[in-house]
């Protein structure tokens, strides 16, 4: 029984999607060019470097493994109707135990960044607050909704990129593609419950497209090998786009699910994608590495 419990609580931080969630800090980090600095021939850089990327990891995981959770006790009542089989209608998990895990979540996130510097301290704060923001209110309003979840996302990558503060001036753009491409996923994902989102389905095709794109532009205007990043948006369009193509022709909640579903996961090979484009190939192979770890996760875990 208490291995149940233990995975019924797991399953309210959504664990393949933390592991999104770490790739996004991975790319912010290649972005910023401390990566560059991790095989440095200076160890104190090295170490320096390292002990930073490993508190914004924690971060992130702490951020959204809370946010998800928050998401759950706040549509407690409405998943009783619709999706009774999670953690808290099913009793697995009290609700206000719900809470106060979320709560210690978001804080540890916070009190994590604040460990590299105050920027990423500050970013990591916003973060928390937009996610509690979108779970109480955000996610209920057809238009602000997606945008705020895309900003939890869009602080994310920065938070990332905030291992060197001074950078976030240069870079704060980069943070509109994960904001795009997040909210396009939320538009889309409205149809999982009832179908019928042929709208949605059109609008997050678009955006798609752009943001693929923009990540070739990327990759060529940052002339680092670019041509080299091509097998990476090439990996990126496989996975989002054949899911999405088909819950379109059809518009059945089950085939708009699994959209869902390879579009969150692919959020790794898009940041692969940018880490490619800034730090070179290998960096993105690096990144590319929590693909599996993720889709394994998503065979145990629900992803939405």
């Amino acid at each position: 029984m208490a291995a149940l419990n233990i995975k019924a609580y797991l399953q309210l931080t959504r664990p393949a999607n933390v592991i999104t969630a770490i790739a996004d800090i991975w790319a912010g980090f290649a972005v910023s060019g401390a990566a560059a600095l991790l095989v440095s021939q200076n160890a104190e850089t090295e170490n320096a470097y390292v002990l930073s990327l490993i508190w914004l990891s924690l971060s992130t995981i702490g951020l959204y493994g809370g946010g998800v959770a928050f998401n759950d006790v706040f549509d407690a009542k409405l998943d009783a109707i619709e999706r009774p089989e999670r953690p808290i209608p099913s009793g697995k998990v009290k609700k206000s135990n719900a809470a106060l895990m979320a709560t210690i979540l978001i804080a540890l996130g916070v009190l994590a960044a604040f460990q590299v510097n105050l920027w990423s301290g500050l970013i990591a704060l916003t973060v928390g607050l937009l996610a509690v923001f979108y779970d109480a209110w955000g996610k209920h309003q057809a238009i602000f909704g997606p945008i705020n979840m895309g900003l939890c996302r869009a602080g994310n990558l920065l938070l990332g990129i905030s291992v060197l503060p001074d950078l976030l001036p240069d870079f704060w753009a980069l943070g509109l593609i994960p904001l795009a491409y997040v909210a396009a996923i939320t538009m889309i994902s409205r149809g999982e419950v009832h179908g019928k989102n042929k709208n949605a389905l059109i609008s997050g095709l678009g955006i798609f497209i752009i943001i693929i794109s923009v990540l070739l532009f990327i990759a060529f205007l940052e002339g680092n090998a670019g041509w080299m990043v091509i097998p990476f948006v090439g990996f990126f369009a496989y996975m989002i786009f054949p899911p999405l193509i088909k819950a379109l022709r059809l518009q059945q909640p089950q085939l708009i699910g699994k959209s869902v579903k390879a579009a969150v996961i692919s959020l790794i090979i898009l940041n692969a994608s940018l880490a490619a484009s800034f730090s070179g190939w290998w960096v993105g192979l690096c990144i590319l590495i929590l693909l599996p770890i993720s889709l394994r996760l998503a065979k145990i875990f629900a992803v939405t």
